[in-house]
């Protein structure tokens, strides 16, 4: 309901907390899906602990007990081998 309401205001910034945390793998690709639409353009924060949801963020910022650790695209902190990597490569090796 909070991701209709988002799209219905069409806000220039968006702020999504885990947005789809509750939801399974199958729904969270749907609302990903819809989510890259609607954040197309505008400034916007994502917070999430599952990655697959800040894949295709432009920036990603790491935090590690409130401090930046990381920062860069997908790619660049996957090619780093620091704590995204490490994070990134736990969550898809349960889901396998």
């Amino acid at each position: 309901i909070a991701i209709a309401r988002a799209v219905l205001a069409d806000p220039r910034i968006l702020i999504l907390d885990e947005a789809t945390s509750s939801v399974d793998t199958r729904t969270e690709r749907l609302i990903q899906r819809a989510l890259d639409k609607l954040l197309k353009g505008r400034t916007s924060f994502v917070v999430a602990h599952r990655l697959s949801t800040i894949r295709n963020a432009d920036q990603v910022i790491v935090l590690e007990q409130g401090r930046i650790v990381e920062q860069g695209t997908h790619e660049e902190l996957l090619a780093a081998q620091g704590l995204y990597h490490a994070l990134y490569n736990s969550q898809f090796r349960r889901q396998a």
